[in-house]
């Protein structure tokens, strides 16, 4: 699978803010009416609320996996949509760049880059130490990317984001937040969202890997009596997957 990381924390970058709704933050990148954060650790059968699992059921799967008591994660937003390259089929220029890039990359016949299906899920890091530290989060991604490199998926790819985040549950908690892309591409609709579907089954189980789970006795985000922290200026200067700081001097 093909596989990376980088970071978008620039001064200004979009923020993660963490609970939201459409009412409440318009600019979102999530459109539809009444669209809101819903909490799937507390409530694990409000799966069924969002509309993007409705047709995807391997989403839904996925986002409780994520969200499940062992998960050193908690989901904050997510959506699915397909790609194609054909115009007559719906495309646009922006998809078809994208599934020219990715064949490319994947070094794949134009016959298998027809189609494409992608999905992004937020994550945020529910250990608070982990939550709030750039460095920390770094780290856990280059295991992460190095371990999805080796899943036999030819026609998919892994890319994940490091973000800013504000969580606000009992008090403000700022830190960064993982944006988890996957994306598959096929031939055909139906087997580029069947690829999509394996792929995504076979990241979340990287992801709910025991080497990533919490610290056992750790405090985490979502706890009630959360008290406000904030990262020092160190903490907030993430690097992207080279090496290279991302926030100025």
């Amino acid at each position: 699978m093909l596989s990376e990381w980088t970071a978008e924390c620039c001064t200004d970058a979009p923020v993660l803010v963490v609970p939201w709704s459409a009412e409440r933050f318009p600019k979102s990148s999530v459109s539809g009416a009444g669209a809101r954060f819903i909490d799937l650790r507390d409530n694990p059968y409000a799966v069924a609320e969002i509309p993007e699992t409705e047709q995807n059921p391997c989403l839904a799967r996925a986002l409780r996996s994520l969200n499940a008591t062992r998960s050193p994660f908690l989901t904050a937003k997510c959506d699915v949509w397909q790609l194609a390259f054909d115009a007559e089929a719906g495309s646009s220029a922006e998809h078809r760049e994208m599934l020219e890039t990715m064949r490319l990359e994947l070094m794949l016949p134009e016959e298998e880059v027809r189609y494409g299906f992608a999905s992004y899920i937020d994550l945020l890091w529910r250990e608070r130490s982990v939550f709030a530290s750039a460095h920390q989060q770094q780290d856990r991604l280059d295991r992460i990317v190095r371990r999805a490199q080796r899943l036999v998926h030819d026609e998919s790819a892994l890319e994940c984001v490091l973000r800013p985040a504000v969580l606000d549950f009992s008090g403000p908690l700022e830190g960064f937040s993982v944006t988890v892309y996957v994306t598959a591409l096929g031939p055909e609709p139906e087997i580029a969202r069947r690829r999509w579907e394996l792929a995504l089954e076979d990241v979340v189980s990287l992801l709910r890997s025991k080497e990533l789970e919490a610290t056992r006795g750790s405090a985490t985000i979502n706890a009630v009596d959360a008290s406000p922290l904030r990262v020092s200026q160190q903490e907030s200067r993430p690097v992207d997957g080279q090496g290279h700081k991302i926030w100025g001097e």
